[in-house]
């Protein structure tokens, strides 16, 4: 019998200093370049969700700090690990697709491209917020477990069921537990918690540490010492207002709300040969945005990327649904 964990997901405020909480504002980095694959067919876009139905006892608009003080703080237990104990990728909802493949298909910027024979995605478009790196070939992707499987045994884990670990190895209740980076990053995080490692995209920083301390309240996983002070110490100084909402929260947002107004932002556009950085001006009263994924409280606002209208959408330009929970700013 399955055990019911207090869930929340993730709203990031916009009030962070020095470290930005909006993953559609990356800094200026450099990107790859790789070659598209040639594809067999093309497969929708699934949702599944896990047997775990979470039940959030967390209101709306608490901050990142205010969830954090609500973690156990413990000595972690690192004896009896092993990978295999946490069963995956599994084909949980019996579509062919194993979660590695469906959190391809489910991040990519464009319509995932996937061999019919197995459901293997062989071409897509993403964006790694660990580095702000594009690809467009899956192989240089890992699909990384937000808070590592060696880091949950280690918070408590190893006490759990098989049905658990595997339940939380292919969580896809929520877009978070799971996010498709490249692989270089993914290996040198490794097991480390955010004492030891943090992302070097400084843009995505506190909705590392939101999402991480969302993951952990969700499935009951404690903190040792050095891991929460550095959060605690990260957070005040650069993300107090970060907030974190009741997981799979999809709170709506009036149309028609006002845009905001930016300033000029450097984009990089990937070339053949070499990178090159684009400056793009910001129209008057129009919202520059990036194409990853937005927050659900943006659903429906307009923005503008190197010049063309972009929405705050659950659903691709052909009607197609991303899967639960996900946003993305695609073209209008």
């Amino acid at each position: 019998m399955l055990l019911v964990f207090p869930a929340l997901a993730i709203v990031v405020s916009v009030g962070c200093s020095g470290v930005s909480g909006a993953r559609n504002t990356p800094a200026k980095v450099a990107t790859t370049t790789v070659k598209k694959l040639t594809a067999t067919t093309i497969l929708p876009s699934k949702s599944t969700a896990t047997t775990i139905k979470p039940k959030s006892t967390v209101g709306a608009n608490q901050t990142a700090l205010s969830v954090l003080k609500t973690i156990r703080v413990e000595k972690e237990h690192p004896v009896g690990y092993v990978r295999t104990l946490f069963k995956h990728w599994i084909d949980a909802n019996g579509n062919s697709c194993n979660t590695r493949e469906e959190v391809l298909i489910a991040e990519s910027l464009t319509h995932a491209q996937v061999d019919a024979y197995g459901c293997k995605v062989v071409a897509g478009d993403w964006l790694s917020p660990y580095d702000n790196v594009t690809h467009t070939d899956p192989s240089e992707l890992d699909v990384d477990h937000m808070v590592p499987l060696k880091e949950a045994w280690d918070s408590g884990a190893w006490n759990w069921t098989t049905a658990q670990r595997q339940t939380f190895a292919n969580d896809l209740s929520d877009p978070r537990p799971l996010i498709a980076v490249t692989a270089g990053q993914n290996r040198s995080k490794g097991a480390k918690d955010p004492s030891n490692w943090i992302p070097p995209q400084s843009g995505y920083v506190c909705v590392y540490l939101a999402e991480w301390i969302a993951i952990k309240a969700k499935w009951s996983l404690s903190m040792d010492q050095s891991e929460f002070g550095r959060i605690r110490n990260l957070l005040n100084a650069s993300c107090p207002t970060t907030t974190i909402a009741p997981w799979g929260s999809r709170a709506a947002t009036p149309k028609g709300t006002a845009p905001i107004v930016t300033t000029p932002k450097a984009i990089t556009s990937p070339t053949s040969q070499s990178t090159t950085t684009v400056t793009q001006p910001a129209s008057v009263g129009v919202r520059q945005v990036t194409p990853v994924r937005c927050k659900s409280v943006e659903a429906g606002l307009l923005g503008q990327y190197k010049g063309i209208a972009y929405v705050c959408s659950s659903t691709r330009q052909n009607g197609q649904a991303y899967v639960v929970g996900y946003y993305y700013w695609r073209p209008a």
